[in-house]
């Protein structure tokens, strides 16, 4: 079985692979690239494997005139740049200590150890720069039927690294195919492996979560991550009743990864997941503003369409109300109004903290109208 990638006949990939080879060593490409593109999804990294050493792929990528950068090469990871593109080179490894986070490797010429060190069947897939598949663990079955599986035992393999327990739900979330339900011996290990949690990193633990959020349905694996005890560990407080009945609100819009962590809830969520000041700000200002009464005129006005969108939405998942059918309508009118009055036109009459106060209450009253009432007529009710 072969794939077929335009990623693949790029000049700039065909002369990497062409120079790793060119002494007889192996380059395959694995993980999500082939995955995805099994599956007909997008692609968007590509990992590269191969059984040549990471000074052997220095020396060779020297001798064919491509840029070589040891990004890792502890790890076994060299970045080969050829037409500014860089392609990351990883020999392959095997696993001689792990605890829970990161793992010690040594370096491996045997394809099925490299396999056997990866987390999911379906990631342990490999193409040969022709495209040709290297299945050395039966993978295939697994992806054909969307089948989330770990490699040998879940237990060991969340004991190497805690964060595939989040891992698998979000794999789930993506890939799997929900009519099968959850794997038992995964939600059975992941369940007795919860204190590994608390030694990740919370980088990493938001990294995976808003990845998970961002499926086109995660509320399946949220609520077997409730089941299994994994959400109350990293969200303490969260409650995912609210989400299905937001998935089904989205319908035809696009999914909002801190929209959902916001219908999820929780205490300290930037902390917890260590997000971006932007991403919290976005988050406080939308829980604050779908807690108040404002339609969507108004808060299309005051927080932009985007926002605007993020707390109707919201609000109507966590009061179990459907939304009107004019909501874009309404916030893109309001996303698109200026108000008319400028502090210059109170001047002088008002001042201080009285012009403020005039600006704020000619304003509300334009609000109340629509946005109808002109410059001139809001002037006007001041005479």
């Amino acid at each position: 079985m072969r794939i077929d990638q335009p990623w693949l006949k790029d000049p700039a990939t065909q002369a990497v692979c062409a120079a790793v080879t060119a002494d007889g060593a192996q380059v395959l490409f694995v993980g999500g690239c082939v995955r995805n593109a099994l599956l007909g999804e997008p692609v968007s990294d590509m990992d590269v494997a191969t059984d040549a050493r990471p000074e052997q792929v220095m020396e060779l990528a020297g001798r064919a005139g491509i840029k070589a950068v040891p990004t890792g090469i502890d790890h076994g990871t060299v970045t080969l740049v050829k037409n500014g593109i860089p392609h990351e080179i990883t020999t392959f490894r095997k696993d001689v200590a792990t605890d829970g986070r990161r793992a010690l490797v040594a370096f491996s010429t045997d394809i099925t150890e490299d396999a056997r060190r990866r987390d999911f069947t379906m990631n342990a897939i490999y193409a040969r720069p022709d495209g040709e598949i290297v299945d050395p663990l039966d993978g295939m079955a697994d992806l054909q039927e969307r089948r989330i599986r770990f490699i040998g035992t879940a237990e060991n393999r969340i004991r190497e690294d805690y964060l595939r327990s989040l891992r698998y739900f979000r794999f789930y979330a993506w890939y799997g195919d929900h009519t099968l339900g959850f794997d038992p011996d995964a939600l059975a290990a992941i369940a007795a492996n919860l204190e590994g949690l608390a030694t990740l990193s919370k980088e990493r633990v938001g990294a995976e979560m808003l990845k998970l959020l961002a499926a086109p349905d995660p509320a399946p694996s949220v609520a077997a991550m409730r089941q299994a005890g994994v959400l109350a560990q990293i969200l303490h407080g969260a409650d995912d009743r609210a989400l299905a009945p937001l998935i089904h609100l989205e319908a035809g819009r696009a999914a909002s990864s801190i929209r959902r962590l916001a219908v999820l809830g929780g205490e300290g969520l930037q902390e917890a997941l260590r997000l971006s000041k932007a991403q919290a700000s976005h988050l406080q200002a939308i829980r604050e503003a779908a807690a108040g009464t404002a339609g969507g005129k108004e808060l299309g006005y005051r927080l932009g369409a985007e926002e605007a969108l993020d707390v109707l939405l919201l609000r109507s998942a966590l009061l179990e109300q459907s939304v009107l059918p004019n909501l874009e309508t309404d916030i893109e009118l309001g996303a698109k109004a200026v108000f008319p009055v400028k502090a210059r036109d109170l001047l002088p009459d008002c001042k201080g903290p009285e012009l403020g106060a005039m600006l704020r209450k000619l304003e509300a009253d334009w609000i109340a109208s629509g946005f109808s009432l002109s410059r001139e007529q809001l002037l006007a009710s001041l005479r």
